[in-house]
C-alpha cells in the first residue's frame, strides 16, 4: 500500500521571510513543513530527479534574494525535535536548537557542547557548516550522523566520511541532508556545565544585537585575527544601505533596522568586502549562504 503524507503542509508560492532571522527574502516555489521523519521521507520520494531542494532549519546563517527561490524548501525546526541519551552518546535530530542541546546535555552530566548555547540555530544547520564559536566547533564533538538522500533513503554515517574545515563540511556522498547526530561527550558536572552556559549567554547578549533581525557573523574570522575588528577599523560600524546596516554593536554583524531588502544586505556585504580589502589588505570569506534568485 503506498505510503500518504499526513500532518505536514506543502505550500507554494510561500513566503520566506518569515523563516529566516533576517526577515526578508522572495517566495518559494513550494514549502514543505515536516512535521515527522515519515512524512519527509515519502515527500522526498516525490520529487523530481532535477528539482532543486534546500533544508533550512531556523533560517540563520542565511540570505533568500528577493526574488525567491526556484524549487522546494524544506522547513525542519517544527519537525525532528528528539533528543535524548543513547548509550554513551547524545542524540539530537536536525530540528533541536543548538542551545537545547547544550542544556539537555549538561543536565545529564556531559560537557564540552556548551558552545553550543551561543550558536543561534538547530542542529542540522550546526552540523550542514560546522558551526562553532568560542573556540569550539560542531565537529570537534560528532560521532556519527543520520542523513536522508534524495530518494527518501536514511543512512548512517561515521564522521570519518566527512571533511570538515572552519565554518565548512565536505560531504563524500552529494545530495544527502542532516537528520541527526550523535555527540561524544566527556562526563562532567552539571552545575559547572550550566555556569559555564549562563556566563556565555551573558557574554553573547553584552556584545551582539540580539534586539534585531540579523543572520549571525556576516563573515568568517581570518587566521590569528577577528572579522569585526577589521570591519570596525576600517569605519564601517554603523554604516547603512536601505535597511541594512553594520552593527553599532558587533561590527560583524549586519542588522535589519526596518524595510530592509535582501539586495541591502547583499549590497552592504559586498561593500563591508571592497572597503576591508582597500583598507586592511584582507580578503574576508562569507560565512552568510544565499539562496534564490533577485528579484
Amino acid at each position: 500500500m503506498a505510503q500518504t503524507i499526513t500532518s505536514s503542509q506543502l505550500l507554494r508560492d510561500e513566503p520566506l521571510a518569515r523563516y529566516t532571522s533576517w526577515r526578508v527574502g522572495g517566495k518559494a516555489d513550494r514549502l514543505f513543513i515536516a512535521e515527522n521523519l515519515d512524512d519527509l521521507q515519502v515527500f522526498m520520494r516525490t520529487l523530481d530527479h532535477a528539482e532543486p531542494v534546500f533544508f533550512i532549519g531556523l533560517g540563520s546563517n542565511l540570505l533568500v534574494r528577493d526574488g525567491g527561490v526556484r524549487g522546494t524548501v524544506v522547513v525542519m525546526h517544527q519537525a525532528l525535535n528528539e533528543l535524548r541519551v543513547d548509550g554513551q552518546f547524545i542524540y539530537a535530530e536536525a530540528g533541536v536548537t543548538c542551545g537545547k542541546l547544550a542544556r539537555f546535555s549538561a543536565k545529564e552530566y556531559k560537557q564540552g557542547a556548551e558552545f553550543m548555547a551561543g550558536i543561534p540555530g538547530t542542529v542540522g544547520g550546526a552540523l550542514a557548516m560546522n558551526a562553532g564559536c568560542y573556540g569550539s566547533e560542531t565537529w570537534n564533538i560528532v560521532h556519527q550522523v543520520l542523513t536522508i538522500d534524495r530518494h527518501g533513503e536514511t543512512h548512517v554515517r561515521n564522521e570519518s566520511e566527512f571533511i570538515p574545515s572552519y565554518r565548512h563540511i565536505e560531504m563524500l556522498t552529494p545530495d544527502e541532508w542532516f537528520l541527526g547526530a550523535w555527540f561524544k561527550l566527556d562526563a562532567g558536572e552539571a552545575d559547572e556545565s550550566l555556569k559555564k552556559i549562563k556566563n556565555l549567554l551573558a557574554t553573547r547578549l553584552a556584545s551582539q544585537p540580539l534586539s534585531l533581525p540579523s543572520a549571525g557573523s556576516t563573515f568568517r574570522n581570518p587566521q590569528g585575527d577577528f572579522a569585526a575588528r577589521l570591519i570596525e577599523a576600517s569605519g564601517l560600524k554603523g554604516y547603512q544601505i536601505g535597511g541594512a546596516q553594520v552593527s553599532p554593536k558587533h561590527a560583524n554583524f549586519i542588522v535589519n533596522v526596518g524595510n530592509c531588502s535582501a539586495l541591502d544586505i547583499e549590497l552592504l556585504i559586498r561593500h563591508m568586502k571592497d572597503t576591508v580589502l582597500e583598507k586592511q589588505g584582507v580578503v574576508l570569506q562569507q560565512e552568510v549562504r544565499v539562496i534564490g534568485e533577485y528579484a
